[in-house]
């Protein structure tokens, strides 16, 4: 095994918990090295024991999550993996709060909600928060007691709008990884997480680790098949064979996280112009599907001048059975788009190229469709690349992170615009 500090100059110590310590670097500037301890605890360190390799596979697992998340487009702390047991993330000051986000019903939640069944689901995810006092056993906040607590973190004071934006991102990161464990057959039935304040750009991440220690997870849905830290929690004795046990659910988390970077399925987009002039509004539909990880092509073909080419390169996609979106971009009289789904089984949509003079009474080829044609139309270039993508993430769970990561990035724009303007208003 690679020891962390043998490759990375590092500074002081800065933290310590109880999985983990976080050093200073001195070579790498804003960032600070997270390295995991073979130790495993429950009930706030009630229950401590060690685990041979558990800081390896941790790290694997927080690596893999936080790598997914990233590509997803959730902000993270995340750098790189540095070592088989640490990881380089960026220096921040952590909120003293965990945030748990729970899609089932278990656990401690039916302690303090007596009457509730196990197994209630939650639409949409339920959220908790829970502050970090392991003194006080990590007592239960509500909203208002955290923003009534005014924390000050790295310059940043957590209010409404910073609690609002971290409520918002924990479902949505809870969302893309459900998803993501779905694809192996597997139920993420709550989990919880942390941020910090980035102590250099002064914005709120996903900080600390995202391991087996974070969430429960039942295979094929079912509880007595758990691979999570709960086997741990639930043993009467500790013995060899016990600690094994629990290692292996660790060991068979950290290799299915591997899995979840990559999609099982395949899917392309084709776009079919009627003329090369056509190309620059082509370009930026094949530069939305590339941020979405969705290859794209172009060809150019008239289904008035050529149709018999036009099918032709139509049934040239359609004899490799890889899933494909069709998107016709066809100025004036739209011809293309309808011949292609009138001979096709496989999404078409309409993208015209209009222009200021004629675009009103062009739009209309493209609008009025014969009976028995499904083809949509968009407008935008952007927005067909995203329609093709909300497509294609029905059954590509790195599709449908991308979106869903948008939405939140989105509404946490919108959200800090408006909290600037009432700050220059007050």
């Amino acid at each position: 095994m690679v020891s962390a500090s043998s490759m990375l100059k590092l500074g002081k110590k800065l933290n310590e918990g109880k999985t983990k310590e976080v050093y200073e670097l001195l070579d790498h500037s804003g960032c600070v090295l997270m390295q995991s301890k073979d130790q495993i605890t429950a009930g706030n360190a009630a229950r401590k024991d060690h685990m041979e390799g558990k800081a390896s596979i941790s790290n694997k697992t927080t690596s893999c999550i936080f790598k997914l998340l990233q590509e997803a487009g959730i902000k993270t702390a995340f750098v790189k993996k540095s070592s088989d047991t640490g990881f380089i993330a960026t220096h921040c000051e952590m909120i003293p709060i965990e945030w748990v986000c729970r899609r089932i019903a278990t656990g401690s939640f039916l302690k303090r909600n007596p009457g509730v069944k196990e197994g209630y689901k939650f639409s949409p995810p339920k959220i908790e928060i829970f502050f970090k006092d392991d003194a006080n056993n990590d007592p239960q906040w509500s909203e208002e007691q955290l923003i009534a607590a005014k924390l000050n973190c790295a310059g940043l004071v957590i209010g409404q709008a910073e609690v609002d934006i971290m409520n918002h991102s924990t479902v949505a990161i809870f969302e893309i990884l459900e998803k993501a464990w779905s694809t192996q057959d597997c139920t993420l039935v709550d989990m919880k997480i942390e941020f910090g304040v980035d102590v250099t750009k002064k914005e709120i991440v996903l900080a600390d680790v995202i391991d087996n220690d974070s969430w429960r997870l039942w295979p094929s849905g079912d509880k007595t098949q758990q691979k999570d830290k709960q086997s741990y929690r639930d043993l009467k004795e500790i013995t060899p064979e016990a600690m094994q046990m629990v290692k292996r659910n660790f060991e068979w988390v950290a290799d299915r996280v591997e899995l979840l970077l990559a999609s099982q399925s395949q899917g392309r987009v084709v776009v079919l112009m009627g003329s090369i002039s056509d190309l620059a509004h082509c370009e930026k539909i094949k530069k939305s599907c590339a941020n979405y990880g969705i290859p794209c092509e172009l060809r150019v073909t008239s289904a008035h001048k050529g149709p018999d080419e036009t099918l032709r390169i139509k049934a040239e996609y359609e004899g490799d059975a890889i899933p494909t979106v069709f998107i016709a971009v066809a100025g004036r009289s739209n011809g293309l788009g309808p011949v292609l789904s009138g001979n096709t089984p496989y999404p078409v949509i309409n993208c015209p190229p209009l222009t200021a003079d004629w675009g009103a009474q062009d739009v209309w080829s493209s609008l009025r469709m014969p009976s028995g044609l499904g083809c949509s139309t968009v407008l935008s270039p952007e927005a067909a690349a995203q329609f093709t993508a909300q497509i294609f993430g029905l059954n590509n769970h790195l599709v449908w992170s991308k979106l869903r990561s948008g939405t939140l990035n989105t509404w946490i724009s919108l959200k800090q615009a408006d909290s600037k303007l009432r700050a220059c208003s007050i």
